[in-house]
């Protein structure tokens, strides 16, 4: 590429369509020409394994649901992303009252939710688990390849750098956002949370028995809800209504045999939420 000198100063570019802009004008990003994304593992789904719905459970929960990944396993590219569950509240608890930053709060958050994803791995062990971590994305192809089910934790490695809430400390991006961009950035088949309850409902069903149960709705009509309660975290919206390759997910009760099998299969188990915004 050639180099360009600007006439009022010694500054140097090369010379491209970005050249000398600040990438903060709202007219300049609108004229931007984007091509498709590019999808790096279109074959693989990314299944977020709830910590308080699952994990905290213990073997009564965990294993029927390792086990039927497994069983998947050979058909389908899984790659697991863990949920903190109870232990991650607990700390969250501590901290606030301590009076930690959102920033060491979202660490703590890492830490459980790592511990989290070594039992999984290593439950997975006879079968191919292995412990992932955020730099190891370029390898998970090899990975597959080798027949490997990959597990990582789910807490996006925002850190100390975790966007500052709306509303008090907590960590807005924890690891429901997590597993969804990680499906996002490798353009994943599809990106499923399995929890202990059947799906969306208008309010918390473990509270509220007679809460009305929602199969699929747009990610922008939920949004206008405005709901007291979600199943998963509310950046998870945001992230989907921005959506480039994932446009939906899919929220299922792990607990009732055959739902992760008949959701990586591509059914409608649960409540799916899908991208109904124009990007």
């Amino acid at each position: 590429m050639a180099l360009i000198r600007e006439r009022d100063s010694k500054r140097l570019h090369i010379k491209s369509k970005l050249m000398g802009e600040s990438l903060v004008s709202k007219s300049f990003l609108q004229s931007l020409e984007e091509r498709e994304q590019f999808k790096a593992l279109p074959d693989v789904n990314v299944l977020k394994i709830g910590g308080q719905s699952v994990t905290d459970m213990g073997a009564k929960a965990v294993v029927p649901v390792l086990e039927e990944i497994v069983q998947n396993a050979r058909e389908h590219k899984i790659i697991i992303s863990t949920g903190g569950g109870t232990r991650s509240r607990h700390v969250y608890s501590i901290a606030l009252e301590l009076g930690m930053p959102t920033g060491v709060i979202a660490k703590l958050g890492q830490s459980v939710s790592e511990q989290n994803a070594l039992m999984i791995s290593t439950l997975l062990m006879p079968h191919g688990g292995i412990k992932v971590g955020h730099d190891d994305i370029p390898k998970l192809a090899a990975y597959f390849s080798q027949g490997c089910i990959p597990v990582i934790h789910g807490m996006p490695p925002y850190g100390y750098w975790e966007h500052l809430p709306t509303q008090g400390r907590l960590p807005p991006n924890r690891t429901d956002v997590g597993a969804y961009l990680l499906a996002e950035v490798i353009g994943a088949r599809q990106c499923i949370y399995v929890k202990d309850v059947n799906g969306l409902y208008e309010d918390n069903p473990k509270l509220y028995p007679e809460a009305k149960f929602i199969p699929k709705i747009g990610v922008r009509e939920l949004q206008a809800m405005n709901l007291d309660d979600l199943v998963v975290e509310w950046a998870v919206l945001d992230m989907l209504a921005r959506s480039r390759s994932v446009k939906q997910i899919q929220i299922i009760n792990g607990l009732i045999p055959g739902n992760i099998s008949r959701a990586l299969k591509g059914e409608h188990v649960g409540t799916i939420i899908y991208n109904d915004q124009e990007n």
